[in-house]
């Protein structure tokens, strides 16, 4: 315990993170939500418009202040309070990053977000057939008791050996054990979680991790690929290629007729490896062009892409998806902090494949022939 009051205290835990407590009335609780997690920009740009209108904001609430009274509470016991005395359409605090979306709320043109709850399905997930804890049925019933539809497995291919990556031969092996898995629960005539999707019958679809080599050619052949629901690609070696060479190799791997969607598209490691240089306007560019998905990698070591990188997505039209990359069934929990990098890009549930059912997603991709 570094200090202690009455209504505020700072503590340092075991683990070495620091945490300042306060404490506040009822009444405040919004205002000291809304000036306590920022961000710094917009919280200033909020307190000067609060100023022109004749009013103070700061961590106990919004007053009217008239020379000689009494201070007039205005709001404080929600943020919504705040932001709608102030004449704006309340803000998500994801969005609070003094990005235009002060502008947007004033014009009453905010996007719906992405709701925490609004995912159907999974993307991308390993199993024991690679690097992954467990297995393929195993995976599936700890998504279907996350209150998923369905899920994607994506195991790696050869060219990660150390994972025990995949050739063809084991790839399709692999799919006849999903096709007698979806057979038994589809004899379950519904799910088993007990949750919300009780009644629904739990899918799992084929898909792969494909490694993409250097010239940016794929790790399986084509006739292969052709046989799946859903091909991922990845790039997981040669990270240090000039900006150029990353470039063409990654977008060569895009053009490919069966890439659906690029995992992680960046490749950074937070705190580990910095994201490879790569041309990311050119990446999204591409995939406009080709109807490749990007994914937003929820696994908190990664969250990639980046927030910036999501906004651009939105702009320009270029679809997402949000994953877990599960390698264990207790690893569907990250979602939300996929969900988190979303909204932070001004995602909306239009704009992510997996908040739609796995018919609609199944059917944009570039596979969809299948």
């Amino acid at each position: 315990i570094a200090a202690q009051g009455e209504t505020r205290s700072a503590v340092k835990l075991n683990s070495g993170l620091n945490i300042d407590i306060r404490v506040v009335r009822k009444e405040s609780y919004g205002a000291a939500l809304q000036y306590f997690t920022g961000s710094k920009d917009h919280n200033v740009a909020i307190r000067k418009i609060a100023i022109e209108k004749g009013l103070t904001l700061n961590e106990y609430g919004l007053y009217r202040v008239q020379k000689g009274k009494k201070e007039e509470s205005v709001a404080g016991a929600s943020e919504k309070e705040i932001y709608e005395a102030l004449g704006f359409d309340y803000i998500e605090p994801e969005m609070r990053e003094m990005t235009g979306e002060i502008e947007a709320a004033r014009a009453h043109k905010l996007p719906k977000l992405i709701g925490y709850g609004d995912l159907k399905g999974d993307l991308q997930t390993q199993t024991n057939w690679t690097d992954g804890a467990h297995s393929i049925e195993e995976m599936a019933t700890s998504a279907m008791k996350a209150g998923l539809e369905y899920i994607v497995i994506t195991d790696h291919t050869k060219r990660l050996a150390m994972t025990g990556g995949l050739d063809a031969r084991r790839l399709r092996e692999q799919m006849k054990e999903i096709d007698e898995l979806n057979r038994k629960f589809s004899a379950r005539g519904g799910s088993s979680s007990g949750g919300k999707n009780q009644n629904k019958i739990f899918r799992i679809l084929k898909g792969t991790e494909c490694d993409i080599l250097k010239d940016g050619s794929l790790d399986l052949p084509d006739d292969v690929l052709q046989e799946l629901d859903v091909v991922g690609v990845s790039v997981h070696s040669l990270f240090n290629l000039s900006r150029e060479e990353q470039t063409k190799r990654i977008i060569k791997a895009m053009k490919n007729p069966h890439a659906d969607i690029l995992f992680h598209p960046t490749g950074r490691l937070i705190g580990r490896r910095e994201a490879y240089d790569a041309d990311m306007d050119e990446i999204i560019a591409t995939a406009k062009a080709t109807g490749t998905v990007l994914e937003i990698d929820a696994s908190p070591e990664r969250l990639d892409l980046r927030d910036e990188h999501i906004r651009k997505c939105v702009e320009v039209g270029v679809k997402m998806s949000i994953d877990s990359d599960a390698h264990a069934t207790n690893q569907f929990s990250v979602l939300e902090f996929g969900i988190a990098q979303a909204r932070r890009g001004w995602a909306t549930r239009d704009d992510i494949i997996n908040a739609w059912s796995v018919e609609k997603m199944l059917e944009m991709l570039k596979n969809s022939r299948r």
